[in-house]
């Protein structure tokens, strides 16, 4: 089946292509469209914390990737956005090697150059984290000219 909409082609795209780091946590991407993105992972010994619970910088790498999705969503030509500001509550434990947990984002208000979004994790009917997160859009260009861009040149 053809993709209908940019996001969707993005999503089709092996997750290497989109973030090398999520595809070596080993996220799923599930949806993103309307200001809205899920994502998912099946969790193992490599995401546990010293007390073989889901490590909190996992919960929230899925949190800020879930709600950046859902604020690119929002625009057909697919500008990237950079994390300004992000705030995680922690309400229980993410969960155990052989789980699942999913995070789902929601873009709540936008600019012209920043988007508002909130964000939840969940292990199957539990809320595990909630976030809410700034981000600034960037015109698309590819990483090395963002870089260039946010911190000067080489």
């Amino acid at each position: 089946m053809e993709p209908t909409t940019p996001a969707q082609a993005a999503l089709q795209q092996p997750s290497p292509t989109i973030n090398p780091f999520l595809h070596d946590l080993g996220v799923e991407f599930l949806e993103m469209e309307n200001g809205t993105a899920k994502l998912s992972l099946d969790l193992s010994e490599k995401h546990m914390n010293s007390w073989q619970i889901t490590h909190g910088g996992v919960i929230m790498t899925m949190l800020d990737v879930v709600m950046a999705m859902a604020g690119r969503s929002l625009h057909a030509d697919l500008k990237g956005v950079v994390t300004v500001e992000m705030k995680t509550s922690f309400l229980q434990p993410g969960g155990v090697a052989g789980g699942r947990i999913e995070a789902r984002g929601n873009a709540f208000h936008q600019s012209s150059t920043m988007c508002f979004c909130e964000g939840e994790v969940w292990n199957g009917e539990r809320l595990v984290a909630k976030a809410m997160g700034t981000f600034k859009y960037l015109r698309r260009l590819t990483s090395g000219e963002n870089m260039k861009k946010l911190y000067g040149s080489d």
